[in-house]
Parts: structure tokens; C-alpha cells; sequence
């Protein structure tokens, strides 16, 4: 497996668009109320809002492909652009996804080595992520990487409110 990284630009906001969407429902959408899952789709993945993701600095965007195909994506943030812990010393991991045909090929796994060699290369101290609590599966490919949870914080789908756990790895 030949994996590449990309990191996003303006232009490849539609495919972000479709990535983002595709990722998210076909991990999260079952578990959901309809209509709040619907709301948060509309509200996460809105184009305005995304490209204006894109085009901050402390927001980066990168595909993963496999030769020429689109495999998955993540996005890290830095500093005041981080959702919760805002320390200018830490990466935050805010997305990691792979395509439902992808997954269990370790992709995942060669994603995540990119973002922290990312983050040690950037001289940051820590990569700290929110991972739903029920996602039981998730959380152990997390801690098979070292990470630790350190606290909680709500996470809202539409009016739902769900519970993630932070959790952080040194580096």
C-alpha cells in the first residue's frame, strides 16, 4: 500500500465537501435522530464554512489517496483555531477519517503516524483528539497509539448532546 498526503487548498473544496460527508455519515448516521444528524450535516460540511476552514492558516485539511484514489482525509489545528484546549504547544486532531471501503487496511493508522511526525515537525508537545464515547472501537485504536484521556466535553449533533472524550498523546 503506497499512501499519499495531500494537503488541501481552496480548490479542492468540493471533493472536502463530499469526503466530509460521506465519512461522517457512514460513521455516525445509525446512531442519530434524523433530523439532528441532518441539522449538524448541514451545519459542519456548509461550503462557506469550510472554505473558510480551508483558507485559515491554523486549520489544515489533507487528503490521503491510494495511487490516484481518494482513501480518506484529517485535519489538524493549532493554536486559538482549536476546539477546546487551545494550547499553542499541541496539535489538535479534529478529523481522521478513511472511506468505509478502505477501512481495516490500516489506513488509519498510517494517517495518524502522518499527523504526529506533523506535529513534531511543527515542535509541538502533545496531539490531543475528541473521540465520541460510544465509539468503543475508536478509542482502542487511539490508546494502541499511546493516547490517554484526560477529560470530557460535550459535543452536539443538532440538539443531541453527546459526550467525547479528550484524549492526548506526548511526543
Amino acid at each position: 500500500m503506497h499512501l499519499t498526503f495531500h494537503r488541501c487548498t481552496s480548490s479542492d473544496l468540493e471533493q472536502l465537501i463530499a469526503i466530509s460527508r460521506e465519512t461522517f455519515e457512514a460513521a455516525f448516521k445509525e446512531a442519530n435522530d434524523p433530523t439532528d444528524f441532518q441539522n449538524y450535516i448541514d451545519f459542519a460540511f456548509d461550503r462557506d464554512k469550510l472554505l473558510s476552514e480551508l483558507e485559515n492558516e491554523k486549520s489544515k485539511f489533507y487528503f490521503v489517496k491510494e495511487k490516484e484514489e481518494l482513501v480518506g482525509y484529517f485535519k489538524v489545528n493549532e493554536g486559538e483555531v482549536q476546539t477546546d484546549v487551545k494550547d499553542f504547544d499541541s496539535f489538535e486532531l479534529e478529523r481522521i477519517y478513511v472511506v468505509e471501503s478502505h477501512q481495516g487496511r490500516k489506513i488509519g493508522a498510517a494517517m495518524l503516524q502522518n499527523v504526529l511526525e506533523l506535529a513534531k515537525k511543527e515542535g509541538k508537545q502533545y496531539v490531543w483528539l475528541g473521540v465520541w464515547e460510544e465509539n468503543t472501537a475508536a478509542i482502542r485504536f487511539y490508546q494502541r497509539f499511546g493516547f490517554k484521556k484526560f477529560d470530557t466535553h460535550p459535543y452536539y449533533i443538532g440538539k443531541d448532546r453527546q459526550t467525547d472524550w479528550l484524549m492526548r498523546l506526548d511526543l
